[in-house]
């Protein structure tokens, strides 16, 4: 079984993005890559995460944890816009795996891609649709269907937003475009706003006095706390360490810009611009509203209620009395997860499109039609988004989105070291810096990451991993296009054997 450690080169898989069956057509900036990144990264976390974390986990140190999120997250964007600047193919991760990693570990990060983002867009679609059943206290926000419910508002907004992605991802990233102004300009007010709010003993304490927390126990603890006997701590520098794994999720999404190279007019240069134009915007944008949000309340208003019941902006303007403000920060929030569910939606079609295509899932998913978009897969994605919130509650949804993407994004920084001994002819458009030291410290702080999320989440995983691994064994090993290449050859070479 050696075969399935095969890799596809560089030169094949930029040569089969000419095939005129599963060609994509080229329409892309770096300021359209960039209006997608900022589309999917500044959604519900910014509104909701940053506020909870600070008043639950960090305290006044929230934008602290945001610095470490964002330093992690940056030692990957560099490594990911090296492979995307000479390997400008659609599937972020999963192509550029597949050409360092072989084609089992490529199949492992493109199934875990698609945990990560389908999954992602289903939990998304979900908030989405309970959000505009609280702004406009609409009716009922399920039908039935035989003996299921059925979120009607998660089927409104997938199905509007596969049907512009079908259209062509110029439309999808000008539409993009309006609404993440909308958003951006909702966040900007809050922070100018939320200025004149703010009372300097709010940041007193600025880190406080940790509290023991022994919530977690069983499969419902850490890795870390299972495997050491340690217990993790809410506030002191624990508790800003464990702000930063919580809102290191904030950021995901960046890397769905990786996706879209295969899309831009001038992807050597654009990609890596667009990756980091976005982490750098957003960045700002997180640390400005912490710093804001924490100086308005103190972090003892914020904190999650006996009933549950967790903090957000609207919570910090409400209690200095700007009501007004609550409802501009609803319709920004609802604009933010309107954009989030396109954006991982078309990142999940993307990295199934470079799969079908690559023979590893049926290649005629991935013909693209008129408007150059691969409609099948688009539908297909869409379908899975749309039955995937429509049927399973939030909670089971969301625990299953994190340890595909923090995988991924430890392979991709290993990954620049990798070829940068075996294939240092490859021209590159953008270079990592300090490299190997950067990719180290990348593949680090992922770990560091992932060895804070809950046993159960693992245990969750595995399962996946399992269903992924079956698939691949039943259809993508003896299917791939890298695989019959091979035989091809291997054909003529004995033909030519025996004819001499």
């Amino acid at each position: 079984m050696a075969d399935r450690w095969r890799t596809k080169s560089i030169e094949q898989s930029i040569a089969d993005t000419d095939d005129p069956d599963t060609q994509l057509r080229k329409d892309l900036s770096w300021w359209h890559l960039c209006v997608f990144g900022v589309s999917v990264v500044i959604g519900a976390g910014i509104f909701t995460v940053t506020a909870s974390t600070a008043g639950d986990i960090t305290g006044p140190s929230i934008w602290i944890s945001f610095l470490i999120a964002a330093i992690t997250c940056g030692l990957a964007a560099l490594c990911y816009a090296e492979f995307a600047s000479m390997l400008p193919v659609a599937g972020s991760a999963y192509t550029f795996s597949y050409a360092t990693f072989g084609e089992f570990i490529a199949w492992t990060i493109g199934w875990n891609l698609l945990l990560e983002l389908v999954i992602g867009a289903a939990v998304v679609a979900k908030g989405w649709s309970s959000y505009l059943h609280t702004v406009f206290k609409l009716a009922g926000d399920s039908i039935a269907v035989g003996p299921v419910q059925l979120d009607w508002g998660s089927l409104v907004i997938v199905t509007i937003v596969a049907t512009l992605l079908g259209l062509g991802t110029k439309l999808s990233s000008q539409f993009s475009t309006v609404v993440t102004a909308v958003k951006v300009t909702v966040v900007l007010l809050v922070i100018v706003v939320g200025a004149f709010y703010i009372k300097k003993a709010n940041y007193s304490p600025f880190i406080p006095p940790p509290e023991a927390d022994r919530s977690g126990s069983g499969v419902n603890q850490s890795v870390l706390s299972l495997l050491t006997g340690a217990h993790g701590s809410h506030y002191g520098w624990y508790g800003v360490l464990a702000g930063a794994s919580i809102v290191f999720f904030a950021f995901i999404g960046f890397d769905i810009v990786a996706t879209m190279a295969e899309e831009t007019k001038n992807p050597q240069r654009d990609v890596p611009r667009g990756i980091l134009a976005t982490l750098g915007i957003v960045t700002v944008l997180y640390v400005a509203v912490s710093v804001v949000l924490s100086g308005m309340v103190s972090y003892t208003q914020l904190k999650t209620t006996a009933s549950g019941h967790q903090a957000n902006l609207a919570t910090a303007f409400a209690a200095n009395g700007v009501h007004w403000a609550s409802g501009v920060i609803s319709i920004g929030a609802l604009a933010g997860l309107t954009t989030v569910v396109m954006v991982l939606l078309l990142g999940g079609c993307r990295v199934l499109f470079a799969m079908s295509r690559d023979g590893l899932l049926p290649r005629r998913l991935a013909k693209t039609g008129s408007h150059g978009t691969p409609v099948r897969i688009t539908v297909l994605v869409a379908v899975l988004v749309a039955a995937t919130a429509s049927a399973f509650p939030a909670d089971k949804l969301e625990e299953m989105v994190n340890v595909g993407t923090l995988f991924a994004f430890l392979l991709v920084s290993a990954g620049v070291i990798v070829l940068r001994r075996t294939r240092p002819d490859l021209p590159r458009g953008f270079r990592a810096p300090w490299v190997p030291l950067l990719p180290i410290a990348s593949v680090c702080a992922c770990v560091w990451l992932m060895v804070n999320l809950t046993v159960v989440t693992w245990i969750r995983f595995g399962l996946w991993m399992a269903v992924g691994i079956l698939i691949y064994a039943a259809y993508g090993f003896r299917n791939s296009a890298v695989a019959r290449r091979d035989a091809d050859v291997n054909g003529d070479v004995q033909l030519r054997n025996r004819s001499d």
